[in-house]
């Protein structure tokens, strides 16, 4: 599994002129999986998501974690974050599972964060056009990939 984490003052996600997700603080999660991704990779990125500490304690120090300063998440899926641009210039997403696997996983990634967070996690839509609109406070993003922990 590959995810980027995006620190937001707030995010929302629309489909088809549905708003599935909308937050302040917290976290925007842009999930993609692979075909050899499992339950393991899950739990490990799980752990590390929910206690990445990215958000500001008392004297402005990236010490507290999502859980710490009580934000939420919004889980958003992109087969997008497994291209692969070696050849040509139009990506090739080979890589990416199919749904058939991506979805069971997904839906699985989005239950282990929110028993750990404590609380809801908001989604995207699995495979829909979505807008996500967001704004990435600090800017601080991290990529996080299952297969190469870093």
């Amino acid at each position: 599994m590959r995810v980027v984490v995006q620190r937001v003052s707030k995010c929302s996600v629309v489909s088809d002129g549905v708003q599935t997700a909308n937050i302040g603080w917290g976290l925007l999660v842009l999930v993609g999986i692979v075909d050899e991704d499992t339950v393991m990779d899950i739990e490990w990125l799980t752990n590390k998501l929910i206690n990445l500490r990215i958000f500001p304690d008392e004297d402005g120090v990236m010490n507290n974690s999502v859980v710490d300063y009580g934000g939420d998440v919004v889980v958003v899926s992109q087969f997008t974050l497994h291209a692969s641009t070696k050849k040509g210039n139009r990506p090739s997403y080979i890589k990416a599972a199919k749904p058939e696997i991506a979805i069971p996983l997904y839906e699985t990634f989005v239950k282990e964060v929110e028993k750990g967070l404590g609380k809801p996690v908001q989604t995207g839509r699995f495979g829909a056009d979505m807008k996500v609109e967001f704004i990435n406070d600090g800017p601080v993003t991290i990529i996080i990939d299952t297969k190469n922990k870093e």
